[in-house]
């Protein structure tokens, strides 16, 4: 590539920097992306560059992986119940452990590494997330619901240039630890930030009409189609909680939700500053 070609490509960009500047996008970072160094770094790299550009970038992350491989270290089995991780009170522990703790601050560290002004929190903190015992078919233990985001913590650290990286751990009232769903818990910081997007990382295309043929992508989807999609089929399996974290957000004030294919690298700057996209737009 000449650098004729490399110019006119940050000049194509310009409208959509415009478009984002001073605006906030949460970006929920989880699948492949996760684990694979290399995406790893590129994720890193593409959010420090959006907030050397303007962007207020919050990152919010699970953990999953790493927690099945804490359990396994320590003799604990792993159990799902729906697609939810059981927590027992050992398990809660140790979840705070590796969220809050270990991959929490290995976020931290990257951004930083790479020229990014960071600060490390969880729900826990500044009383940011409020919850409650989960409720369903069958007791999940310490899995949480949020009842409250308070987003002053967050709203500070961007005000002071610092990029948060938030993991989805909170408490109740009475002081108890809950594990809660990241891609729930992105949903809830956006809408509270009234943000402008919701990126949710995922290891797929997006919604695909076929999910067996990732060409049959569905680059936007109204909110109101969601139930008819839902009852042909279309949404289904573990796709049901990511669309429904879209649909919410969007209800409540955030511009747009986009569900993007983690696997592409630099997918975040080609989906915010081209006229590509690379996943699933909710509006």
């Amino acid at each position: 590539m000449d650098i004729s070609t490399k110019a006119q490509i940050l000049s194509d960009a310009m409208p959509y920097i415009q478009k984002y500047y001073d605006k906030i996008v949460v970006v929920k970072y989880g699948g492949n992306a996760m684990l694979n160094e290399e995406l790893k770094n590129a994720v890193m790299r593409d959010i420090v560059m959006l907030s050397l550009i303007g962007v207020k970038v919050v990152l919010v992350h699970g953990g999953g992986p790493e927690i099945s491989d804490m359990l396994k270290r320590v003799g604990k089995e792993s159990k799902f119940i729906g697609g939810l991780r059981y927590t027992d009170e050992e398990t809660a522990e140790i979840v705070q452990m590796v969220l809050a703790g270990k991959i929490n601050k290995n976020l931290v560290g990257m951004l930083t590494r790479h020229g990014g002004k960071a600060l490390g929190f969880c729900g826990i903190d500044g009383n940011m997330f409020v919850c409650k015992k989960a409720k369903g078919e069958q007791d999940l233990g310490f899995v949480g619901e949020i009842t409250e985001v308070n987003a002053q913590p967050v709203l500070d650290a961007l005000d002071n240039g610092y990029i948060p990286v938030i993991a989805s751990v909170s408490s109740d009232v009475e002081g108890n630890t809950y594990n809660v769903n990241a891609d729930t818990a992105a949903a809830r910081v956006a809408a509270a930030l009234k943000a402008e997007n919701l990126i949710l990382m995922t290891d797929i295309r997006g919604l695909l009409m076929d999910k067996n043929d990732e060409s049959t992508l569905i680059s936007e989807v109204n909110v109101s189609d969601v139930p008819s999609l839902k009852k042909k089929g279309v949404i289904g399996g573990g796709m049901i909680p990511k669309v429904d974290c879209c649909v919410e957000a969007v209800r409540r004030g955030v511009k747009q939700s986009i569900i993007i294919d983690g696997r592409i690298p630099h997918a975040i700057l080609i989906d915010m500053l081209t006229s590509e996209g690379v996943g699933t737009l909710f509006k």
